[in-house]
């Protein structure tokens, strides 16, 4: 079997629901079976999560995140993606990494939201201006086609870049002043310091976490954990690898009897909000959802070619 050669161009065929129903459905079947790798030297990490589902084969997928990229001109991560047939152990298909992480990235926030925000959320604030926050932008749009989104950023200047490039958005140059408006929050940063206040947050909105990654980073305090019935995508890859959830666990802020679901749950029924909620969803992304994303794309560029 000659391995599939998927190209970011792929991304022309992909649908932003049809994915969420794909993740849906890898969720109905067997737990993954996970491993994940984080090396570390000073601010840069190379992580590499490996994935096994029976019925979708596995994957693994490298990722060197380089925070100095960007002032070399170079993209902050880049990687390699390789998913691998679910009989034989064959390499089924090179896919792009970058349009696996874009598409399994956001992907992961907007099922959260499909599942835990309300349905009429109208204001939708994207906190980060960065690669991660436009792909927001394309995501939450389609999920959510009658709102209008807000957003800042550290850098006005970034703000206003990407308010000019995306239609129904504006800036906000306080971030207090648009979690208050928001329905849904979604931040994208790298933030080793809790930008977001549990103060802030109001009944009924969604928060939507995905910028921690490592066990320094968070994106929201103490309060906000305490204040909101918590999710996430994954417990084995969020509860003992990033901060967000790590840290306050350590210090008793909060217990894994706190944790009401991840979306292995989904099925159960419990992964869903109650009318007055405040909902916050930690967006880990594991290799799992890699090789949901990756046998998406897949069978859909077979598909379509």
């Amino acid at each position: 079997m000659t391995p599939a050669m998927i190209p970011f161009e792929a991304e022309t065929h992909l649908n932003w629901r049809a994915l969420t129903d794909a993740l849906l459905d890898g969720h109905t079947r067997p737990r993954a079976e996970i491993g994940d790798t984080f090396l570390y030297r000073g601010e840069d990490t190379m992580l590499t999560r490996s994935a096994w589902i029976d019925g979708l084969g596995s994957a693994v997928k490298t990722a060197n995140i380089m925070p100095g990229n960007p002032a070399r001109g170079e993209p902050m991560i880049h990687g390699a993606v390789n998913l691998y047939d679910d009989v034989t152990g064959q390499l089924a298909a090179i896919v792009d990494f970058h349009l696996v992480t874009k598409w399994k990235t956001a992907g992961d926030s907007v099922l959260g939201a499909r599942l835990l925000a309300r349905p009429d959320s109208k204001v939708i604030l994207i906190v980060g201006a960065g690669t991660v926050g436009r792909n927001l932008r394309d995501a939450y749009g389609t999920m959510f086609p009658d709102a209008r989104f807000l957003i800042w950023n550290r850098s006005p200047e970034g703000a206003a870049r990407f308010a000019d490039e995306c239609d129904k958005t504006e800036t906000v140059t306080s971030l207090e002043d648009g979690v208050s408006q928001a329905d849904i929050i979604t931040s994208a940063t790298m933030t080793t310091d809790p930008l977001i206040k549990g103060d802030w947050l109001q009944p009924g909105q969604h928060l939507d976490l995905i910028g921690a990654y490592r066990p320094d980073m968070r994106e929201a305090d103490d309060t906000a954990l305490t204040r909101a019935r918590l999710f996430m995508d994954s417990r084995d890859t969020v509860l003992n690898h990033i901060g967000e959830f790590k840290d306050p666990l350590a210090r008793g802020v909060i217990t894994r009897d706190d944790i009401v679901g991840d979306l292995y749950d989904q099925k159960d029924g419990v992964f869903t909000r109650q009318t007055d909620d405040i909902t916050l969803y930690k967006n880990g992304g594991g290799a799992h959802l890699d090789l949901m994303t990756s046998r998406y794309i897949l069978d859909t560029w077979r598909a379509a070619t």
